[in-house]
């Protein structure tokens, strides 16, 4: 009895779309986790401008936007960028994101130490951004761009943003305020960035 076109029996029938598959599963997965995770830093956002007080939660309220140590905003032409390159930029600023986030969460133990769930989400982010950006790189080298060394989170940049915090507690709270910020931006940049993947990889 011949074995049937593509029945288990077949090892060569479905080897040649199996990478393209295992590729599309591993985009919709990582996708997925930034979609969720753009929503979490909405809601640590949110929260975070709670705790704070005035005048942070006024309406009209337009903190200064002191620069990050480390990390900056997407670039007004990041959409511009090939999607592999966007995706590079996601994932390093991911990267640097868990080291603020625990200097934030350092800062508001000492302003907020009753603030407990505030406490525990920006605990939860440093892990999430960590994951997060760890399966971006496994996007990329499942595409076969691997990623580029570019600027790590040094203990420098991070004693620097701790440093300009320790000016005053309003300087600490605008600091939490930017990283959250930059937090939920870069989220909802790699959501959008890998939405742009085709089926089987870059268009």
């Amino acid at each position: 009895m011949s074995r049937r076109e593509g029945s288990p029996e077949d090892p060569q029938a479905d080897s040649s779309v199996s990478p393209l598959t295992h590729l599309e599963a591993k985009i919709r997965q990582t996708q997925s986790l930034a979609r969720l995770l753009s929503k979490y830093a909405e809601q640590l956002l949110q929260e975070y401008v709670q705790h704070q007080g005035d005048p942070f939660g006024l309406p009209g309220f337009s903190p200064p936007r002191l620069p990050v140590a480390g990390l900056n905003a997407p670039a007004p032409g990041h959409a511009d960028l090939p999607v592999p390159e966007r995706l590079r930029l996601d994932a390093l600023a991911l990267e640097a994101l868990p080291p603020l986030l625990d200097v934030v969460r350092r800062l508001q133990a000492e302003l907020n130490p009753r603030a407990g769930r505030l406490l525990r989400r920006l605990e939860d982010a440093a892990r999430q951004a960590r994951a997060l950006g760890a399966a971006l790189e496994a996007v990329l080298g499942a595409l076969g761009a691997e990623p580029r060394g570019g600027p790590r989170p040094e203990p420098a940049a991070v004693a620097a943003s701790a440093a300009s915090a320790a000016a005053g507690v309003f300087a600490a709270k605008v600091l939490g305020l930017r990283v959250c910020g930059l937090y939920r931006e870069w989220a909802g940049r790699a959501e959008a960035d890998l939405g742009a993947l085709g089926p089987g990889g870059p268009a």
